[in-house]
């Protein structure tokens, strides 16, 4: 009976320690598996869309809302509007032509405090068109990433602008922000302008510029802003106005 005991008891310690020792073990590996997790939503980008009314009133912007878009990242929280003016007459400008005139703007804030401070702006223009003008933002390219895995969104922005009476390209170009950095990539799209005899299509325009931070920036940067080109390069007509 006492050797059972003995047993029973040796057991239980056994146990015990063992137990203790797996808690030990186990413990770190979950703390490790935490910081982790914390550290990838850092990373982690979630842009929300904001209505006008959302927007904190001391924002001040020209033009229609195109976009409007609200994150956070290692920056802080930051804000992003893009905007149109479409066709119209601007005092800004002289007119000799008799024509018109259209503008396009991005904005980007850093919101603390409930206080909103610009950090940059880019605005494009064409003045005292008397024929067909193009100033907008090309469909469906605004995108918020962070390829680099930094914790710093890129804020990508594509437009053209052309005043033009005939089948000819556009000037295209992609501005993109990370932080206070900027790059871009200035060019024009390319339009169909006639059939060769073999009944090919025949293209003009397309040539473009990659700015010096782009080439000596991440390549993960160029390789997207390529793609970004060329899934637009052809010009697709439409009456925005």
């Amino acid at each position: 009976m006492k050797q059972l005991i003995i047993i029973l008891a040796v057991f239980l310690f056994q146990s015990c320690g063992n137990e203790t020792k797996n808690r030990q073990q186990t413990e770190p590996e979950k703390k490790l598996e935490d910081n982790s997790v914390l550290t990838s939503e850092i990373k982690k980008i979630n842009p929300i869309i904001l209505n006008v009314s959302e927007l904190p009133n001391d924002i001040k912007y020209e033009g229609k809302i195109v976009n409007a878009i609200k994150w956070t990242d290692n920056l802080g929280e930051n804000i992003v509007i893009t905007t149109e003016t479409g066709i119209y007459e601007s005092k800004k400008f002289k007119h000799e032509n008799d024509g018109g005139d259209a503008e396009i703007f991005a904005y980007h804030f850093i919101v603390e405090n409930n206080n909103a401070k610009q950090t940059w702006k880019v605005y494009d223009y064409i003045s005292d068109c008397p024929v067909d003008i193009v100033a907008e933002f090309i469909d469906n390219t605004f995108q918020i990433t962070d390829l680099d895995n930094n914790g710093v969104a890129e804020i990508w922005l594509m437009y053209k602008t052309v005043c033009h009476g005939d089948v000819s390209p556009s000037d295209m170009k992609i501005i993109m922000y990370e932080g206070q950095q900027k790059f871009a990539i200035r060019g024009e799209n390319k339009v169909m302008h006639g059939i060769d005899d073999d009944g090919n299509e025949m293209y003009m325009g397309g040539e473009y510029k990659i700015d010096k931070a782009f080439s000596d920036g991440p390549k993960v940067f160029l390789d997207f802003a390529k793609k970004l080109w060329n899934k637009n390069i052809i010009e697709t007509w439409k009456n925005k106005y």
